[in-house]
């Protein structure tokens, strides 16, 4: 990658899906408010959510100005239309019960913190920057996410089998989370992004840990989901962001 425009280009890609993958996940955990199984749950769920939204504003808000165009983080996260966005087909599937929430969570609990913390060693002063600020918060959602997948997988019958039709829900969504278009291999090449080969190699290696000790499972993936990181989602999508954009369309330009 020789032109700087090019470089710009897919600094703000990047950018976008990092901001997009925290804001939507944010969202969906957000619909656990008053809901969680526990009141101790609720509370750790929206602390979850929370920081997730924090994190996609500090991406959003880079992504803008890599941009160039003047859209802040806001115009990002509710003036997009669903083929603009860049997040993960994991991070919008719905919540489901508590057990396919925990092993979402999980799943990408462990990508997210590897890739933060190659970003953070990264050569992209601003990106790694950020992802220095963060990676602190996100070992603390590993943390939580793993405990609930051993506590439940190596719990009662019933905790048990959702756990294992959990991983069938989400394990499609996997191999999304190592696809290396050209504009990650780009920025590979330039020791921005962590290698995907290690990346991937280093997530398999703690997840099958965490599910041996969790006497779970993890299923043959006969069809995986992709193309999130181009603008392809399923249905999930449009739903949450005709909720989380609502107010935002509804009243254009509106402040509190």
């Amino acid at each position: 990658m020789n032109k700087s425009l090019n470089l710009d280009q897919a600094r703000f890609q990047l950018l976008l899906r990092l901001g997009d993958n925290a804001l939507i996940l944010g969202h969906r955990l957000s619909e656990w408010s008053a809901d969680a199984p526990a009141l101790e749950e609720d509370i750790a769920l929206t602390n979850v959510a929370l920081d997730l939204i924090g994190h996609a504003r500090l991406w959003l808000a880079a992504a803008g100005q890599a941009e160039g165009q003047g859209r802040s983080e806001d115009d990002l996260a509710y003036l997009r239309d669903v083929r603009d966005w860049r997040n993960l087909h994991l991070v919008e599937l719905p919540n489901g019960d508590f057990a396919r929430t925990m092993v979402r969570q999980f799943f990408f609990d462990n990508y997210h913190l590897l890739l933060l913390e190659g970003l953070a060693c990264g050569r992209d002063t601003e990106i790694a920057g950020i992802a220095g600020k963060v990676v602190k918060e996100v070992r603390y959602h590993l943390r939580h996410s793993r405990n609930w997948v051993i506590r439940l997988g190596d719990g009662t019958e019933e905790s048990h089998a959702r756990m294992q039709q959990a991983l069938d829900d989400c394990a499609p969504c996997v191999p999304e989370l190592f696809e290396a278009d050209q504009i990650y291999l780009d920025l590979e090449s330039l020791s921005i992004v962590p290698e995907i080969r290690l990346l991937k190699s280093e997530w398999e290696h703690q997840v099958s840990g965490v599910l041996a000790e969790a006497t779970l499972q993890m299923p043959e993936i006969l069809s995986a989901h992709s193309g999130g990181r181009q603008g392809l989602h399923s249905e999930y999508l449009g739903y949450i962001l005709a909720e989380m954009q609502f107010l935002q369309r509804a009243y254009p330009g509106a402040s509190w």
